[in-house]
């Protein structure tokens, strides 16, 4: 009896000490008892509408909501993509499921292909203090923001090397109601860039230039929390004419969703 008893004793003493249970009561669980059982909940679910949260719930795979900024990754029902959605700032759109993100891009968020690195897409936002959009038609027509995307694109792209020349055009412009109600520009855009091998050569013939890359750049433009919201999408032009329709999926899947 006293054996028995003891045995109990120490594993009452093992179950409540370093070897604890992680059982969590099941119902009044506060924040920290939550924190304890290896849970993170968002501030403000509240904020996520409607048709974000019917797509998550519809998802196939488990979401994972990590730290203050609310972000939710969702696998959609087709499995191919994943839903990605940032409360925070007030964006979501899909990605392919086999990207990868990269941090300390200087982007709000960048996902890029592990296997072709000159395929790759990001969210830019402006500053609150900067300027208050109300419509993404404070951009102009369709035509003139896509003229500002492109300029935008050139200056990035700026070299301060020799023999490198820049050729570029606007694809299209298009704006669109999505299902949210919401006004939205898409801007397509081609440049190739040409280098020589050897710029410092005396004699012009020997300084013939070669085409080094040659790219599709996508935007998809849209105004929320007096913000303007721009998802980039960058692709090889060899590579968009076979991934064509999972990169129109992706612009399509873009929108901006009002914050707290």
């Amino acid at each position: 009896m006293a054996t028995t008893a003891a045995a109990a004793a120490a594993a009452s003493a093992f179950s409540h000490g370093h070897g604890r249970s992680r059982r969590c009561p099941p119902r009044s669980r506060s924040r920290a008892t939550v924190a304890r059982c290896g849970l993170l909940l968002p501030a403000k679910i509240s904020a996520v509408p409607r048709r974000n949260v019917l797509s998550t719930m519809l998802s196939t795979s488990t979401i994972l909501l990590l730290g203050p900024r609310q972000i939710t990754l969702a696998e959609t029902s087709g499995g191919a993509f994943r839903e990605y959605i940032d409360i925070f700032d007030g964006y979501t759109f899909l990605y392919p499921k086999s990207w990868i993100q990269v941090r300390g891009a200087g982007a709000d968020i960048f996902f890029r292909d592990p296997f072709v690195l000159d395929e790759n897409m990001s969210v830019e936002i402006s500053s609150p203090s900067s300027s208050k959009y109300m419509s993404v038609e404070d951009l102009g027509p369709p035509e003139k923001a896509a003229e500002k995307v492109l300029k935008q694109y050139l200056t990035e792209f700026m070299s301060t090397r020799l023999g490198v020349r820049r050729e570029s055009n606007v694809l299209s412009a298009v704006s669109k109601v999505a299902d949210d109600g919401k006004l939205y520009y898409e801007v397509e855009v081609n440049i190739k860039s040409y280098a020589s091998n050897n710029e410092l050569a005396v004699m012009p013939q020997d300084r013939v230039q070669s085409l080094e890359w040659d790219r599709r750049y996508l935007s998809v433009l849209g105004v929320e929390n007096k913000r303007l919201y721009e998802l980039r999408l960058q692709t090889p032009e060899q590579v968009f004419m076979q991934e064509e329709e999972d990169i129109r999926r992706v612009m399509d899947s873009f929108r901006v969703i009002k914050t707290a």
